[in-house]
């Protein structure tokens, strides 16, 4: 395997038993659908809204929550710029491996192009360390240049993250470092405590006991 989005990394530094089981054995366990409803219609909404088609009918199917994470992002300053593209997947090579990722929108003004990434929950706790924020960032710049920033918008509190793009190459080295690490890790099961809020949990628990 050569290509990582965010979430694979993510993945991998959170736990690799799970990397292994979502993306080496391609393993898929379902989850609840409600725990993303919010943040999948507010993205479709977007995406929609950005591509210049009427959304009215759409709207009126929004719950009050729903509605009010929509009209928070319809008045943000950086939703307000110029459109340049929505879902819009990307990918770059670092070293003999490639990244990349589905960016929710990219906008821009006279002197930047922006990274738009909308959170209904929380936004990452060190975002401009994120892996997120690191992919999507190489990505864009090999794209559009060096011009570029990076902003989360949180729905839920109605407030931006903005960050410059001033650290490429220690991003390049940290995403090649824990590839490193995916590469040399040989996947032992083992127990913690975090096992017990995970959607494997069975699964690993098995492979211990086996």
């Amino acid at each position: 395997m050569n290509n990582y989005s965010p979430n694979m990394l993510k993945t991998f530094k959170s736990c690799p038993q799970k990397y292994r089981l979502k993306y080496i054995e391609k393993i898929s366990v379902p989850q609840k659908a409600s725990v993303f409803e919010k943040g999948k219609k507010v993205h479709a909404l977007a995406n929609y809204y950005l591509r210049g088609f009427d959304v009215s009918k759409l709207e009126k199917t929004l719950t009050e929550d729903e509605k009010k994470s929509w009209e928070n992002l319809k008045n943000n300053e950086y939703f307000q710029k110029t459109y340049v593209n929505s879902e819009y997947t990307l990918s770059c090579k670092v070293s003999d491996f490639w990244i990349g990722g589905r960016l929710d929108a990219v906008v821009k003004d006279e002197d930047y192009y922006y990274i738009l990434d909308y959170k209904t929950g929380s936004i990452p706790e060190n975002p401009e360390y994120d892996f997120q924020t690191m992919v999507y960032m190489l990505c864009l710049s090999k794209k559009f240049g060096k011009n570029i920033k990076f902003v989360y918008i949180d729905l839920k509190n109605n407030t931006n993250c903005l960050i410059d793009f001033s650290a490429e190459e220690e991003y390049k080295n940290l995403i090649t470092k824990i590839r490193d690490e995916i590469i040399k890790t040989k996947f032992n099961f083992s127990y913690s405590k975090k096992c017990d809020y995970c959607e494997y949990s069975k699964i690993c628990c098995q492979r211990i006991r086996e």
